[in-house]
C-alpha cells in the first residue's frame, strides 16, 4: 500500500483539547457513580468512563540523531480522518472511527473492534520544531518525524546598580 500524506496543523497548545476530554469523561464517571449508588467505585468509573469514551493508540517515540520519530498503530482509520496536531512540546493524534458489524443477515459472536473516538497526546522529553514535522500514513501506521529545536544562547545584559 502507498503512502499517504496526512494533514498536520500546527497550534500554540493542547490544553484546550485535553480540558475538553477531562471534562467528557469526568461527567460519564459522574453518570455511572451515580448508577452504581453505594457499592460503586470512582477510580473504577473513570476507567470505564474512559474506556467507554476513547481509545488509545499504540505508539512509539524514539530519539534518533537530532529528531523524534513517532509511530502510532491507527489500524482502520483512513488517513483523511486523522487529526494531527503538533506544538514545541507535544503531538495530539485524534480521529473519529466508525466500525459497523456486516448487515448481510448473520450474528456477531466476538468482535474487539474499536469505535468511537481515538485520542492519544504525547509529550515530547525536548522541544521540537514544529515547522520541521513530516507526518505520513502507510498500513494503519502513522510516522511522525520532528526535529529538536536548536537553542540558541541568549545574551543578556547586565546593569550595575
Amino acid at each position: 500500500m502507498a503512502k499517504t500524506d496526512v494533514a498536520l496543523k500546527r497550534t500554540d497548545t493542547i490544553v484546550n483539547e485535553l480540558e475538553r476530554l477531562h471534562e467528557e469523561i469526568s461527567r460519564r464517571a459522574y453518570e455511572l457513580f451515580e448508577n452504581n449508588g453505594t457499592s460503586s467505585d470512582p477510580i473504577g468509573d473513570w476507567l470505564n468512563a474512559e474506556r467507554e469514551l476513547i481509545w488509545s493508540p499504540a505508539i512509539e517515540v524514539r530519539q534518533k540523531d537530532s529528531q523524534f520519530e513517532v509511530l502510532a498503530a491507527t489500524p482502520g482509520v483512513e488517513a483523511k480522518d486523522l487529526d494531527v496536531q503538533i506544538t514545541p512540546n507535544d503531538l495530539l493524534i485524534k480521529a473519529d472511527v466508525k466500525h459497523s458489524h456486516a448487515t448481510d443477515g448473520g450474528t456477531v459472536c466476538t468482535s474487539d473492534f474499536t469505535g468511537g473516538k481515538l485520542f492519544r497526546s504525547v509529550h515530547f522529553p525536548e522541544a521540537v520544531d514544529p515547522n520541521s514535522v513530516k507526518v505520513e500514513y502507510r498500513n494503519g501506521l502513522l510516522h511522525l518525524t520532528a526535529a529538536i529545536a536548536k537553542v540558541r544562547p541568549t545574551k543578556v545584559d547586565i546593569k550595575a546598580a
